[in-house]
C-alpha cells in the first residue's frame, strides 16, 4: 500500500465488501431457517423465501465485486513493481549490476511476480472474510444459543493454530522451490545467450545435463511443497469437521429433548460451518500464494528506498567537460587513476589504448552510467553526480561499440529515443543506411529478430549511427569504437558517416582507425587507468 497508493482504495472496498458479506450470510441463514421451519409446519413463508433469494443474489454480487477489486489490485501492484524494479535496474550502478544475473531478474519480474495473483485474488479476500464472518456469526449465535457460541469461540482458534504450524514448513519449502526456480531460469537464459560459444567448445550437451539436473531439483522441491499443502488441507478440514460436530451433536440432542426450538437449531447448524469456512479457505489459499510472496520479498529487497528521488540540477549548454582527479575502482581492479583533463566545447578528442585500459569507463562517466570512486566530473561547471541525468543524456548522441537492436521494425529501432515525427530518411542518408533500407524486403517496416538478427555487423552499426543523427539537438557525441569488427566496405561507410556526425559538435570517441584519428583535435592514451596526451608524432607512430 505504501509503494502503490492506488491499492489503498481497493483494500478499503475489499474490507467493506467483507463486512457486507458477513451481514448477508447471517441474514441468509436466518431467512433460510425461517423458510425451513415454516415448511416443517406445512406452510410456505413467501416473504422469508423472497428475502433468501435476494440475499443469495447479493452474496454472489459481493463475491464478484471482491474478485474484480482484487484482480485490479493484483494488476496494479505487479505493474508498479515491474516498472519500479526495471527502472531501478537501469539506474543502478554497474557494480550492483555486476552482482546480478539477468536470468534471475527476468524470472523474478516475469514468473515470480505473476505468483502474486494467487495472493491477491485467493488468499487476501479469504483473509478479510476470515475476520468479518466469524465475528458476525459469533455475535448472532450469542443471542440465538450462547452454548453453541462458546463452543465455536473455543474451537475457532484451532484452525489458524494448526494452519500456522503447517504453514511454517510450507514457507520454508516454498523458499527452497523459488531459489531452485530462480537458479534454473537464470542459468537457462545465460546458456541460451552463450549457446554459440558452448557449441564452439563442445560443451552444449554438458549444459543440457546441468539444466536437466536443475529442473529435476526444482520438480522435487515443488512436489515436497505440494505434499505439505495437501497435508495442510487435510488437517484444516479435519479440525473444522470435528469442530462443527462438537456443535451439531449437542444441538441435535437438545432438539430431541425439547431444550431448543427447530428454528434456532437450524440457524445454529447453518451458521456454524460458515464461521469455519473462510479460515479453511484462507489456509488452503495461503499455500498457493507463497511463491508469489517469496518473489515479492526478493523484489522489495532489490528495490531502492521508495523515497522520491531528488531533482537534479539542469546542465547549461554548451560548456566544458572537466575530469577533476577522477578515480574509478571496481571490486578487483582500478579502471582509472586520478584523471584530470578538460574538453572544451566543439573540441574533438580521440581516446586510444589497449583493451581493458579504461577507455569505455571514460565514456561511461560522461553518460552517468559510472560513478567516480574519487574526484568528480563537471559539465558546464555542474557536478554530474548532482545533475539531472535524464536531461543531460538528451544532449548526448551515443554510438556504442555493439549497438543493441530490439525485436521490431527497422524504423522502431532507428527512432529509439526520438520523436515519432522525426525524419528517418534524412538520418538514414546521413548514416549511409538508406541503401540498406532500400535492399530490405519491407523497407523501414522490415521486422528484425532479437539483437538485430538478420542484419550484418556493419548494418547494425549504421542503425546506431542513424539513431545518433536523429539527436540533431545533441551538443555532445560519444562513440565507442564504432568501426570495430567491420569489413573494409562497412568501415569506410561508417567512418564517413561518423565524421559527418561529429561536425560542429563536441566529440569524444574511442578509435584506432587512422581515418577517425585524423579528425581529432587531441588524442588521449589510456593505459593501466592512467590518461596521457599524445603528441602528433606519437599519434602517427
Amino acid at each position: 500500500m505504501h509503494r502503490v497508493p492506488a491499492t489503498r482504495r481497493h483494500f478499503a472496498v475489499l474490507g467493506l465488501a467483507g463486512v457486507a458479506t458477513a451481514v448477508v450470510i447471517v441474514l441468509q441463514a436466518t431467512a433460510l431457517a425461517t423458510v425451513l421451519t415454516a415448511a416443517a409446519g406445512g406452510r410456505l413463508d413467501r416473504t422469508a423465501l423472497g428475502l433468501f433469494v435476494v440475499l443469495v443474489a447479493g452474496r454472489a454480487a459481493l463475491a464478484w465485486a471482491q474478485g474484480a477489486v482484487t484482480a485490479w489490485s493484483a494488476a496494479a501492484v505487479k505493474e508498479a513493481l515491474r516498472v519500479e524494479l526495471l527502472g531501478s535496474v537501469t539506474r543502478r550502478d554497474p557494480a550492483w549490476l555486476a552482482g546480478q544475473r539477468g536470468g534471475s531478474l527476468a524470472t523474478l519480474v516475469g514468473r515470480g511476480l505473476d505468483g502474486l495473483d494467487a495472493y491477491f485474488t485467493g488468499y487476501l479476500p479469504q483473509l478479510v472474510l476470515g475476520v468479518t464472518i466469524p465475528i458476525a456469526v459469533l455475535a448472532r449465535l450469542v443471542f440465538a444459543d450462547w452454548t453453541s457460541a462458546v463452543i465455536v469461540a473455543v474451537t475457532l482458534p484451532l484452525i489458524p493454530v494448526f494452519g500456522a504450524l503447517v504453514g511454517w514448513q510450507a514457507q520454508a519449502a516454498t523458499e527452497r522451490q523459488w531459489r531452485r526456480l530462480s537458479r534454473l531460469g537464470g542459468h537457462f537464459l545465460d546458456m541460451l545467450s552463450g549457446l554459440p560459444t558452448l557449441r564452439a567448445f563442445g560443451r552444449a550437451q554438458a549444459q543440457v545435463d546441468v539444466v536437466r539436473r536443475m529442473a529435476d531439483a526444482h520438480r522435487e522441491a515443488t512436489m515436497k511443497t505440494l505434499r505439505i499443502a495437501f497435508l495442510s488441507a487435510l488437517v484444516l478440514e479435519l479440525v473444522a469437521t470435528i469442530s462443527v460436530a462438537l456443535v451439531a451433536v449437542p444441538v441435535g440432542l437438545r432438539l430431541l429433548s425439547g431444550g431448543i426450538t427447530l428454528q434456532v437449531a437450524l440457524l445454529v447448524l447453518l451458521l456454524t460451518p460458515e464461521a469455519y469456512l473462510p479460515l479453511r479457505a484462507a489456509g488452503s489459499k495461503f499455500h498457493a500464494s507463497l511463491e508469489g510472496l517469496t518473489a515479492l520479498d526478493e523484489a522489495l529487497s532489490a528495490l531502492p528506498s521508495s523515497s522520491a528521488p531528488a531533482v537534479g540540477i539542469a546542465v547549461p549548454r554548451p560548456g566544458p567537460l572537466v575530469f577533476d582527479g577522477v578515480t574509478v575502482t571496481y571490486d578487483r581492479t582500478t579502471a582509472l587513476r586520478d584523471v584530470s583533463l578538460t574538453i572544451q566545447p566543439g573540441e574533438r578528442v580521440a581516446i586510444v589504448g589497449p583493451s581493458g585500459a579504461g577507455k569505455s569507463t571514460l565514456l561511461g562517466l560522461l553518460l552517468g552510467f559510472v560513478q567516480p570512486t574519487a574526484g568528480q566530473v563537471l559539465v558546464s561547471g555542474v557536478p554530474l553526480a548532482d545533475a539531472d541525468l535524464d536531461a543531460w543524456r538528451r544532449q548526448i548522441a551515443w554510438v556504442p561499440q555493439r549497438a543493441h537492436l530490439f525485436a521490431g521494425t527497422v524504423a522502431d529501432n532507428v527512432r529509439l529515443g526520438a520523436a515519432p515525427s522525426t525524419d528517418l530518411d534524412k538520418a538514414a542518408t546521413a548514416a549511409a543506411l538508406d541503401e540498406v533500407v532500400a535492399a530490405l524486403p519491407d523497407g523501414w517496416e522490415t521486422m528484425l529478430g532479437e539483437r538485430g538478427y538478420g542484419l550484418s555487423s556493419g548494418q547494425r552499426q549504421r542503425i546506431a549511427l542513424a539513431r545518433a543523427f536523429l539527436r540533431d539537438q545533441a551538443s555532445l557525441v560519444l562513440l565507442d569504437e564504432p568501426t570495430a569488427r567491420l569489413d573494409a566496405a562497412s568501415e569506410a561507410a561508417v567512418v564517413e558517416a561518423t565524421i559527418g556526425l561529429l561536425a560542429g559538435r563536441t566529440g569524444v570517441f574511442v578509435a584506432h582507425r587512422p581515418a577517425l584519428l585524423a579528425v581529432a583535435d587531441r588524442v588521449l592514451r589510456v593505459d593501466g587507468g592512467v590518461v596521457t596526451e599524445l603528441t602528433p608524432a606519437r599519434v602517427g607512430a
